[in-house]
Parts: structure tokens; C-alpha cells; sequence
């Protein structure tokens, strides 16, 4: 049984979340598109085949890259303090990782599923994580993480007239090296 392992960070793709406003005063907000800057994922193979994953992100690598809505457009100052109000509600201080371990992983028709657990703000729970393989050159995950799930409270203000919806939609795009194939 030949056994390998795969590392990938940011120079391998992009983890990009999106977030979304609610409440009377929502057409006031910015939905925003945030950046992990650093983190780093590994692939374990056996016979080539996926037999373990494990993801860290480094909560503090946050980065606001853009706000979709809104009255005006997002400007690079608001861009700071949405990073500063993302990271503490993301209670980034007391939590700085974010971590996602595979227990199993199964072939699909268009790629792999991964049943594991999502560690955030120190709370772990499930999260099935369905991966597309697109030919041998991409790989690309899309799920939904709900912050109160893992004890975090979405931003809010004008008391509670704005609001971060609960949801946070995920998006990770790795590029998949020749030499990995």
C-alpha cells in the first residue's frame, strides 16, 4: 500500500467566504466577500486514493475584499472595520484557529465526500463537506456554515436594524499541481 501526502495553502487556491445582511435597515449594508489569507490543507493517499483531510485556517489572516449593497460603496477604511468586527465576532483572540479533520472520505460521481468536523470558536461539530473535481487540474468545495452553531453572534447594529445573516456561505478552489496527479 503506497502512502503519500498532498500539502496546499494559498499559492494552491483561494478560500473566499460570503456574508449577507437582514433586518429593516439591510439596503444600508454591505455584503461582504472575505479572504483567509493563510491556511493550509493536507491530503493523505493511499494506493492514490484520499484516505484522510485535515484544514487549518488562521482566523487573524482575514481580509475584506470586498461589499456588494449598501448606500455607498465600501471604502478601504470600512474595509478595516468590517475586519476588526469580523474578528471579534468571529472571537478571534481566544480562538484563532479554524480547523476541519475528515473522520471519512467516499467516492462520488463528481468527486469526494468528506464526513468530519469543523472546529470553530473552540466548538467542534459535524460538517459533511462535498469536493468537485473538475478533470485532474481543479478542486472546489461550497458549503454553508452557521455561526450560531458554533456559539458566535453575526454582527448587528443600529440596534439589531442591520445584521450579518446567520449563514456564511464557503467557497475553497484548489488548484491541483501535475505532480499531485
Amino acid at each position: 500500500m503506497a502512502q503519500e501526502s498532498w500539502q496546499f495553502g494559498p499559492a494552491n487556491g483561494t478560500l473566499t467566504l460570503h456574508t449577507g445582511v437582514t433586518g429593516p435597515a439591510s439596503r444600508t449594508g454591505h455584503r461582504l466577500t472575505i479572504e483567509m489569507q493563510q491556511w493550509s490543507a493536507s491530503v493523505g493517499l493511499s494506493d492514490g486514493v484520499p484516505s484522510d483531510v485535515s484544514a487549518s485556517i488562521d482566523v487573524d489572516s482575514l481580509t475584506v475584499v470586498s461589499g456588494e449593497g449598501g448606500v455607498t460603496p465600501l471604502t478601504g477604511p470600512e474595509k478595516s472595520i468590517a475586519r476588526g468586527n469580523a474578528l471579534k465576532s468571529l472571537n478571534a483572540s481566544k480562538a484563532p484557529t479554524i480547523t476541519y479533520d475528515a473522520a471519512t472520505i467516499t467516492a462520488t460521481e463528481t468527486g469526494y465526500r468528506l464526513d468530519g468536523t469543523l472546529t470553530i470558536n473552540g466548538k467542534s461539530r459535524p460538517h459533511p463537506l462535498d469536493v468537485e473535481v473538475t478533470g485532474a487540474q481543479r478542486a472546489t468545495v461550497e458549503t454553508v456554515v452557521y455561526q450560531r452553531e458554533f456559539g458566535l453572534k453575526p454582527y448587528s447594529m443600529m440596534m439589531g436594524a442591520l445584521k450579518v445573516v446567520d449563514e456564511v456561505f464557503v467557497e475553497e478552489s484548489l488548484e491541483l499541481k501535475k505532480d499531485y496527479i
